[in-house]
């Protein structure tokens, strides 16, 4: 779902409008969407999220390199930017993506499935930095499989299973559709 939001695949069915221009999007795929194998360090991958607003001729100037920096320091690998990402464990992978989407500043952030295959300390500093970004304007969408995270720190919810839908304040989509489950 968030990559046919994203513009990255066509719906399968009907049709998807921004209103005026698509706006920037801030993107943490899954971990298993990059591929980990590719020869680059942390800083090549967190300097990523400045594309979209650099030219390929110039390259990343001063503005960006501080971003990148504050960045890596903010998600606490700051000692690890000439790391290969190969020797990353799975809460430093995930951690280095959240860096790359803090580098974007981008209006809308998704984030697909971003707690998964990390341990709980690492999901708490990360649901931190979630927070943050919210807290400075920026809009997230995430997809999360974990009712009690989602009641916690989300106050809207889509939630979405098999037939059914169900779009509102987390409090209430919650329990209105645990007791539809169950009855």
């Amino acid at each position: 779902m968030l990559k046919t939001l994203a513009g990255f695949i066509p719906p399968v069915s009907g049709c998807l409008h921004w209103r005026a221009s698509r706006p920037v999007i801030g993107w943490l795929a899954q971990r298993h969407s990059l591929e980990s194998q590719f020869p680059l360090v942390v800083r090549d991958v967190v300097s990523q999220g400045a594309w979209p607003q650099v030219s390929l001729l110039r390259g990343i100037g001063g503005e960006f390199r501080r971003r990148v920096d504050a960045a890596l320091d903010r998600v606490g690998l700051a000692s690890m930017a000439k790391t290969p990402i190969e020797a990353l464990s799975g809460g430093q992978f995930q951690r280095m993506l959240f860096a790359r989407v803090m580098v974007q500043q981008a209006p809308l952030v998704m984030l697909d499935e971003p707690f998964t295959g990390i341990d709980e300390s690492t999901s708490r500093e990360l649901m931190t930095l979630i927070l943050e970004m919210h807290r400075q304007g920026q809009t997230v969408l995430a997809v999360l499989h974990d009712s009690q995270r989602v009641a916690e720190y989300f106050p809207e919810t889509l939630l979405l299973e098999s037939r059914h839908a169900r779009w509102g304040e987390t409090g209430a989509v919650l329990p209105a559709f645990d007791s539809a489950r169950l009855a």
